[in-house]
């Protein structure tokens, strides 16, 4: 059986870190076993970070440097990571594997080649007119995550708008609410993605 392979994209500082660093206690608590890529620019920062964490083996854990334009290694050429997820499939035969993108623009989306299933990060902090701007991230990703609801406040981000214009972008499609820092959300989060993405594929 091939590892479910699971996208996280989003803009710079959205919370997709975070939100593999949130996922990955919940995954090995029902017995799921999980590898992970990282995607930057030219570093392996997200990958050292999710070593550091205490929350995976180190060596289920590859950072892939993506170069100039982060979109391309998971859509337009995703050769790196397809090569780095069947590394890891290899090796350690998980059951799910985690590739989270560089940071990226609102129009970055997954190869249906790379991944089974993606969620989509973004932030109210960077404005609360990102769902209504749209964005091939925000209309087509499986999973739409609004990240650190908790700044609203603070940022004068207009909740009731932001859920206005995600219900009218994605009518038909899931969105979940977060604050990641205090753990808000990530339960929700973890059913919609054995809901959507796991249900069946395991045992098959």
């Amino acid at each position: 059986m091939s590892a479910v392979r699971l996208g996280f994209g989003g803009p710079v500082g959205s919370g997709k870190t975070r939100l593999v660093e949130r996922l990955l206690p919940l995954f090995a608590a029902e017995g799921i076993s999980v590898a992970v890529i990282t995607n930057d620019l030219v570093t392996d920062e997200d990958a050292e970070r999710v070593k550091r964490s205490g929350l995976i083996d180190p060596e289920r854990v590859l950072g892939v440097e993506s170069g100039a334009c982060p979109h391309t290694a998971i859509r337009e050429d995703p050769s790196v990571n397809i090569e780095a997820a069947g590394w890891l499939e290899h090796r350690f035969e998980p059951d799910v594997i985690f590739i989270e993108s560089g940071g990226d623009n609102l129009a970055a989306t997954f190869s249906s080649e790379l991944v089974d299933w993606w969620a989509f990060v973004i932030d109210v902090a960077g404005g609360d007119d990102i769902p209504r701007k749209r964005g091939l991230g925000v209309m087509r990703a499986d999973l739409l995550v609004i990240n650190k609801i908790d700044l609203a406040i603070h940022v004068d981000a207009d909740m009731g708008r932001i859920s206005d214009d995600v219900s009218i972008a994605r009518p038909e499609k899931a969105s979940l609410y977060t604050d990641l820092r205090s753990g808000k959300g990530v339960n929700e989060v973890f059913e919609e993605i054995k809901r959507s993405a796991l249900f069946g594929r395991l045992n098959e």
